[in-house]
Protein backbone atom coordinates (compact mmCIF):
# COMPACT_ATOMS: atom_id res chain seq x y z
CA UNK A 1 0.00 0.00 0.00
CA UNK A 2 1.46 3.34 -1.02
CA UNK A 3 1.62 6.53 1.02
CA UNK A 4 1.52 8.66 -2.13
CA UNK A 5 -1.59 10.80 -1.94
CA UNK A 6 -3.38 12.75 -4.71
CA UNK A 7 -2.15 15.93 -3.01
CA UNK A 8 1.48 14.81 -3.29
CA UNK A 9 0.99 13.90 -6.95
CA UNK A 10 -0.61 17.27 -7.67
CA UNK A 11 2.22 19.10 -5.91
CA UNK A 12 4.80 17.10 -7.88
CA UNK A 13 3.04 17.85 -11.15
CA UNK A 14 3.15 21.56 -10.34
CA UNK A 15 6.89 21.37 -9.65
CA UNK A 16 7.46 19.70 -13.00
CA UNK A 17 5.25 22.24 -14.79
CA UNK A 18 7.23 25.13 -13.30
CA UNK A 19 10.37 23.52 -14.76
CA UNK A 20 9.01 22.97 -18.26
CA UNK A 21 8.03 19.36 -17.61
CA UNK A 22 11.58 17.96 -17.38
CA UNK A 23 13.62 17.44 -14.20
CA UNK A 24 16.57 15.44 -12.96
CA UNK A 25 15.93 13.27 -9.91
CA UNK A 26 18.28 15.39 -7.79
CA UNK A 27 16.55 18.61 -8.86
CA UNK A 28 13.09 17.19 -8.17
CA UNK A 29 14.15 16.05 -4.68
CA UNK A 30 15.76 19.43 -4.00
CA UNK A 31 12.45 21.06 -4.98
CA UNK A 32 10.61 18.99 -2.38
CA UNK A 33 9.55 15.82 -4.24
CA UNK A 34 9.94 12.65 -2.16
CA UNK A 35 11.68 9.83 -4.07
CA UNK A 36 8.75 7.55 -3.26
CA UNK A 37 6.37 9.93 -5.05
CA UNK A 38 8.72 10.22 -8.02
CA UNK A 39 9.03 6.47 -8.52
CA UNK A 40 5.32 5.88 -7.93
CA UNK A 41 4.45 8.38 -10.67
CA UNK A 42 7.03 6.79 -12.95
CA UNK A 43 5.57 3.32 -12.39
CA UNK A 44 2.05 4.65 -13.01
CA UNK A 45 3.07 6.26 -16.31
CA UNK A 46 2.61 9.80 -15.03
CA UNK A 47 6.34 10.44 -15.54
CA UNK A 48 8.38 9.28 -18.53
CA UNK A 49 12.05 8.49 -18.15
CA UNK A 50 14.02 10.33 -20.85
CA UNK A 51 17.36 9.13 -19.54
CA UNK A 52 18.69 7.71 -16.32
CA UNK A 53 17.65 10.16 -13.64
CA UNK A 54 15.83 12.51 -16.05
CA UNK A 55 12.02 12.53 -16.05
CA UNK A 56 9.32 14.21 -18.12
CA UNK A 57 5.76 14.91 -17.01
CA UNK A 58 3.67 12.79 -19.36
CA UNK A 59 0.76 15.25 -19.28
CA UNK A 60 2.88 17.83 -21.09
CA UNK A 61 4.17 17.61 -24.68
CA UNK A 62 7.74 16.48 -25.09
CA UNK A 63 10.37 19.12 -25.95
CA UNK A 64 11.21 19.37 -29.66
CA UNK A 65 14.53 17.60 -29.07
CA UNK A 66 13.96 15.41 -25.98
CA UNK A 67 17.29 13.60 -26.35
CA UNK A 68 19.17 16.90 -26.41
CA UNK A 69 17.27 18.19 -23.38
CA UNK A 70 17.94 14.94 -21.49
CA UNK A 71 21.67 15.12 -22.20
CA UNK A 72 21.89 18.81 -21.28
CA UNK A 73 20.17 18.09 -17.97
CA UNK A 74 22.68 15.32 -17.23
CA UNK A 75 25.78 17.09 -18.56
CA UNK A 76 25.47 20.69 -17.34
CA UNK A 77 29.17 21.34 -18.09
CA UNK A 78 28.83 20.36 -21.77
CA UNK A 79 27.91 22.27 -24.92
CA UNK A 80 25.82 20.86 -27.78
CA UNK A 81 28.09 20.71 -30.81
CA UNK A 82 28.84 19.39 -34.29
CA UNK A 83 25.96 17.55 -36.03
CA UNK A 84 23.56 18.07 -33.11
CA UNK A 85 24.29 21.81 -33.20
CA UNK A 86 23.80 21.88 -36.98
CA UNK A 87 20.47 20.14 -36.49
CA UNK A 88 19.36 22.70 -33.90
CA UNK A 89 20.38 25.49 -36.28
CA UNK A 90 18.59 23.82 -39.22
CA UNK A 91 21.76 23.58 -41.29
CA UNK A 92 22.10 19.90 -42.10
CA UNK A 93 20.27 17.10 -43.86
CA UNK A 94 21.94 14.62 -41.50
CA UNK A 95 19.77 12.87 -38.92
CA UNK A 96 21.72 12.78 -35.65
CA UNK A 97 22.00 9.23 -34.32
CA UNK A 98 23.57 10.48 -31.10
CA UNK A 99 23.78 13.76 -29.23
CA UNK A 100 27.10 15.46 -29.95
CA UNK A 101 28.40 17.11 -26.81
CA UNK A 102 31.62 19.07 -26.35
CA UNK A 103 33.62 18.92 -23.15
CA UNK A 104 36.71 20.80 -22.12
CA UNK A 105 39.86 18.71 -21.87
CA UNK A 106 40.23 17.27 -18.38
CA UNK A 107 36.50 16.94 -17.68
CA UNK A 108 35.40 13.35 -17.05
CA UNK A 109 33.27 11.69 -19.67
CA UNK A 110 29.67 11.38 -18.45
CA UNK A 111 28.27 7.90 -17.95
CA UNK A 112 25.10 7.91 -20.02
CA UNK A 113 23.52 4.74 -21.40
CA UNK A 114 20.66 6.52 -23.15
CA UNK A 115 20.35 8.60 -25.22
CA UNK A 116 23.59 7.79 -27.05
CA UNK A 117 26.20 10.53 -27.03
CA UNK A 118 29.39 11.40 -28.88
CA UNK A 119 31.93 13.36 -26.87
CA UNK A 120 34.26 15.89 -28.50
CA UNK A 121 37.15 17.25 -26.46
CA UNK A 122 38.12 20.88 -26.92
CA UNK A 123 40.76 23.22 -25.57
CA UNK A 124 39.65 25.86 -23.09
CA UNK A 125 39.81 28.59 -25.74
CA UNK A 126 37.73 26.61 -28.24
CA UNK A 127 35.27 25.29 -25.65
CA UNK A 128 34.47 28.76 -24.30
CA UNK A 129 34.17 30.45 -27.69
CA UNK A 130 30.89 31.21 -29.42
CA UNK A 131 28.47 29.60 -26.96
CA UNK A 132 24.85 30.73 -27.19
CA UNK A 133 21.78 29.71 -25.20
CA UNK A 134 18.78 28.29 -27.07
CA UNK A 135 15.51 27.93 -25.12
CA UNK A 136 13.80 24.55 -25.41
CA UNK A 137 10.79 24.73 -23.17
CA UNK A 138 12.11 25.77 -19.77
CA UNK A 139 15.55 24.36 -20.52
CA UNK A 140 18.27 26.69 -21.79
CA UNK A 141 20.43 24.61 -24.11
CA UNK A 142 24.06 25.73 -24.50
CA UNK A 143 25.06 25.31 -28.13
CA UNK A 144 27.81 26.71 -30.29
CA UNK A 145 26.82 29.57 -32.59
CA UNK A 146 26.49 28.88 -36.31
CA UNK A 147 29.91 30.15 -37.34
CA UNK A 148 31.66 28.33 -34.50
CA UNK A 149 29.79 25.12 -35.31
CA UNK A 150 30.88 25.30 -38.94
CA UNK A 151 34.50 25.76 -37.89
CA UNK A 152 34.19 22.85 -35.45
CA UNK A 153 32.91 20.61 -38.24
CA UNK A 154 36.12 21.26 -40.17
CA UNK A 155 38.17 20.73 -36.99
CA UNK A 156 36.53 17.33 -36.44
CA UNK A 157 35.97 16.48 -40.12
CA UNK A 158 37.53 13.04 -39.66
CA UNK A 159 34.69 12.16 -37.27
CA UNK A 160 31.70 13.98 -38.74
CA UNK A 161 32.69 13.78 -42.41
CA UNK A 162 34.17 16.33 -44.79
CA UNK A 163 30.89 16.43 -46.72
CA UNK A 164 29.02 17.44 -43.56
CA UNK A 165 31.43 20.29 -42.92
CA UNK A 166 31.25 21.58 -46.50
CA UNK A 167 27.44 21.35 -46.58
CA UNK A 168 27.23 23.23 -43.28
CA UNK A 169 29.49 26.00 -44.57
CA UNK A 170 27.58 26.34 -47.83
CA UNK A 171 24.17 26.47 -46.14
CA UNK A 172 25.28 28.84 -43.39
CA UNK A 173 26.64 31.33 -45.92
CA UNK A 174 23.76 30.90 -48.37
CA UNK A 175 21.13 31.53 -45.71
CA UNK A 176 23.19 34.36 -44.17
CA UNK A 177 23.17 32.69 -40.78
CA UNK A 178 26.81 33.67 -40.48
CA UNK A 179 29.46 35.50 -42.46
CA UNK A 180 32.78 34.49 -43.96
CA UNK A 181 34.51 36.75 -41.43
CA UNK A 182 32.79 35.04 -38.51
CA UNK A 183 33.63 31.57 -39.80
CA UNK A 184 37.28 32.57 -40.21
CA UNK A 185 37.29 34.08 -36.72
CA UNK A 186 36.22 30.77 -35.20
CA UNK A 187 38.39 28.79 -37.61
CA UNK A 188 41.39 30.66 -36.22
CA UNK A 189 40.41 29.62 -32.69
CA UNK A 190 40.12 26.01 -33.90
CA UNK A 191 43.36 26.35 -35.91
CA UNK A 192 41.74 25.27 -39.17
CA UNK A 193 41.81 28.61 -40.99
CA UNK A 194 44.04 27.30 -43.78
CA UNK A 195 41.63 24.41 -44.36
CA UNK A 196 38.45 26.51 -44.34
CA UNK A 197 39.69 29.43 -46.46
CA UNK A 198 39.70 27.65 -49.88
CA UNK A 199 36.09 26.49 -49.38
CA UNK A 200 35.02 30.03 -48.48
CA UNK A 201 36.81 31.44 -51.52
CA UNK A 202 35.01 28.92 -53.74
CA UNK A 203 31.67 30.25 -52.52
CA UNK A 204 32.46 33.86 -53.46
Amino acid sequence: MTNVTPELIHATENIFRRNGGVLRTSSAIAAGVHPRTLYFMRDQGMLEQLSRGVYHLAALPLPDKPDVVAVVRRVPNGVVSLVSALDLHGLTTQIPHAVDIALEWGVNRPRIDYPPIRVFRMSRASFRAGVVQVPMGATMVPVFAVGKTVADCFKFRSRVGQDVAVEALREAIRTRRTTAAEVMQWAAVDRVGAIVRPYLEALQ
